[in-house]
């Protein structure tokens, strides 16, 4: 496993400085000091090998468990802006999933995970009467996502991600207002520093769990 996770983070700096049509299997050799054999015993190609760095990018955004579904929604948004110019599979694999190099072979990449994690959290946010009646979560996650994913793109070609964490604190804000019954959107903390306060409190739990 820790081979596995050895070439997938070597990978995923190919991807993302070359993109997936321009990466090869011998850079990522290169990088991740390993042999040619290693990286196929654990990958059959590279369109294999640019899979994994896309569903490894779900295990690099933890979010804690909120009482308020809507906030976990947020936080999942935030979390991910926070960490995208800063966690090298992350950023890998919004390339090859919002790039036009990997989009097509990947099948969407990682977009079909993240409509479907907004789509639970907005289920449980309904289930709990956080939503208001008109919301769907299916559709709203499905425009949700599209919205994140173009803000991220528009960051990058603009801002070199920069601005990324505002500009989506600024798409939460306008948006759930049309979402959120009022007591629970006066509640929601959507400011651009969320990300990076929800990753300290991860990181402090599990400092403390270490103890």
């Amino acid at each position: 496993m820790r081979t596995r996770r050895l070439i997938l983070e070597a990978a995923a700096s190919v991807f993302d400085e070359c993109g997936y049509e321009a990466a090869t299997i011998g850079e990522v050799v290169a990088r991740a000091g390993v042999t040619r054999g290693a990286v196929y015993f654990h990958f059959a190609s590279k369109r294999d090998l640019a899979q994994g760095v896309v569903e490894e990018q779900f295990a690099h955004d933890s979010v804690p468990e909120r009482a308020c579904r809507l906030q976990e929604f947020v936080d999942t948004g935030m979390v991910v802006a926070h960490l995208l110019p800063r966690d090298t599979v992350l950023s890998a694999g919004a390339r090859l999933s919002l790039g036009q190099d990997g989009l097509g072979d990947l099948g969407g990449g990682a977009v079909p995970g993240w409509i479907a994690r907004f789509e639970a959290l907005l289920t449980a946010a309904g289930e709990r009467g956080e939503l208001l009646p008109h919301v769907v979560p299916a559709d709203t996650a499905w425009l949700v996502t599209a919205a994140w994913a173009g803000v991220q793109v528009q960051s990058q070609k603009l801002a070199s991600r920069a601005d990324l964490e505002r500009r989506v604190a600024g798409l939460f804000q306008h948006l759930l207002p049309s979402v959120a019954v009022p007591g629970v959107l006066a509640s929601l903390e959507m400011d651009a520093d969320r990300g990076a306060r929800v990753v300290a409190e991860v990181a402090a739990a599990r400092a403390a769990a270490a103890c």
